[in-house]
């Protein structure tokens, strides 16, 4: 088997990807298309399920193309945007509606009204989330309640629902296998973190259908068999975890009190917490890190809406950036930010503050504030934000003694570097930053037989590091603290 190849498909917010693993972790090739990002109202965001599937399997049969055929590759592994929620007909395969993704915010009243019903605390005791828009249970709800398709494909029983790993692997065993893996069912406020199965009280909570639901498994394992005209042969689907889960093992925090932070379209901080299910006084998740032979490793989690979409927003809406990369170059041309701050609350603000209804703002603009300002305060509000979960994680007993990043953003050094002198801790960034889909590889490697265990497969597949030290003196963390703070009283 060594000389065999791991397919990853990599299923992100804004694209899809598939990567070519060999078992060193070394990239051999790879594929990545754009997602449509559909916004039919304030607060609500969309998927097509069709155009992610057909992407999806488009970049697929690129990396097979690239690997010299389906024979070469020993295994899938498949990582993707959690929350996010399909319905589709599990007679024809063909969604029902569009998805409603993780970052949506429709539901923000069903939440409210849970909450005054007094339900939040049987709810977050079962499953170590809180009541609000970004987990999938509400969402199907709503999908039932508000789109007719749905509703009649329920009451004929054809309905199926799931997160989009569950969603690609039915198309992939062309509608053999409808399951979902510990760590994304975990998130769909349908889980007690102490059960193998759906809750029924739970389902009854939020209307759900429990014969719409996959089957719960693990990460690892023989999840199907891919249909051979897909990709030219039967490939063994072996490996499935949620994106935040599957960067934190692709970072290999593998032992308790690890703790990595993932810096894309949002920003995720996950603690490995061991086989205790994790309960936090401040606000925070408790979360599945990941499922063996039954067996699982729980983490604390931290959860920031807007990350990356700030960049891209600050680029293609406000049009202050042509790219990316400028940001750096920009947050470097000026001492500091003028005194402006800029809160990302586009999508509501996460943990700690769980407010769904509150938006961003950009404060202390003077007529000396100019584009490097403002996008120098976006970039410091990921070190914020950051710094806020920190001083969560210690009240609950997780203190970081380091940061491992990774996530598109951290290419940018000068961020990086502003995040450990926030923390007042190193943080280490791996040279390979792809870590999400490295640690579907690395699940996939262990449940095809390849790596005996994710200890063995870390150990094989995981690279070399750089450490970002902190350097910032005391009266300038202390102003830019005071500065932040006063922006963030003003949201919420």
């Amino acid at each position: 088997m060594t000389d065999k190849l791991i397919l990853v498909l990599d299923e992100g917010t804004t694209s899809t990807r598939a990567m070519l693993f060999d078992v060193r972790g070394q990239v051999h090739g790879v594929a990545q298309r754009d997602l449509t990002q559909h916004y039919p109202q304030a607060g609500w965001v969309e998927h097509d399920a069709g155009e992610i599937w057909d992407r999806t399997l488009a970049c697929a049969r690129d990396m097979v193309d690239k690997a010299g055929g389906a024979g070469r590759i020993a295994a899938i592994g498949i990582t993707n945007q959690r929350e996010t929620l399909v319905a589709w007909d599990r007679q024809t395969g063909q969604p029902l509606a569009r998805a409603v993704v993780w970052q949506d915010r429709r539901t923000a009243d069903m939440c409210a009204a849970l909450k005054e019903a007094g339900h939040e605390g049987e709810v977050r005791g079962k499953t170590g989330l809180l009541l609000d828009p970004y987990f999938s249970a509400t969402k199907m709800r709503w999908l039932l309640d508000n789109e007719p398709d749905v509703a009649r494909a329920a009451d004929d029983g054809r309905l199926t629902f799931g997160t989009i790993e569950s969603w690609l692997l039915f198309k992939l065993t062309n509608g053999k296998a409808h399951l979902t893996d510990a760590s994304n069912a975990s998130r769909t406020l349908l889980l007690a973190l102490d059960g193998a199965d759906w809750d029924a009280e739970l389902c009854d909570l939020f209307g759900v259908p429990r014969a719409a639901l996959p089957q719960v498994c693990d990460n690892v394992g023989h999840f199907g068999l891919t249909d051979p005209a897909l990709l030219g042969a039967a490939i063994p689907v072996c490996g499935m975890a949620g994106d935040q889960q599957s960067a934190t093992i692709g970072q290999g925090c593998l032992s308790p009190g690890e703790t990595k932070a993932t810096y894309g379209t949002g920003a995720f901080v996950l603690a490995n917490m061991g086989g205790g299910i994790p309960q936090s006084a401040n606000r925070l998740l408790g979360t599945v890190l990941w499922q063996v032979d039954g067996k699982r490793c729980y983490a604390l989690e931290g959860s920031v809406f807007v990350a990356g979409s700030l960049i891209k927003w600050l680029r293609d809406d406000m049009g202050l950036i042509a790219s990316a990369a400028e940001t750096e170059a920009l947050a470097r041309s000026v001492p500091d930010s003028g005194g402006v701050a800029l809160v990302p609350a586009h999508s509501g603000l996460g943990a700690p503050h769980w407010r769904p209804e509150v938006r961003g703002i950009i404060s202390g603009l003077s007529l000396g504030s100019g584009k490097a300002q403002v996008v120098r305060a976006g970039l410091e509000a990921m070190a914020h934000q950051t710094r806020d979960l920190a001083h969560c994680f210690a009240a609950d007993g997780a203190p970081w003694l380091c940061l491992k990043l990774d996530g598109g953003m951290v290419a940018n050094d000068w961020m990086v570097q502003d995040i450990a002198d926030l923390l007042e801790i190193a943080v280490i960034r791996p040279a390979f930053a792809e870590t999400t889909a490295l640690g579907a590889a690395m699940l996939a490697a262990v449940g095809a037989g390849i790596h005996p265990s994710l200890d063995d497969a870390a150990e094989a597949m995981i690279g070399e590091t750089s450490r970002f030290e902190p350097q910032m003196d005391e009266a300038t963390r202390a102003a830019r603290l005071a500065c932040w703070e006063t922006a963030l009283a003003r949201v919420l």
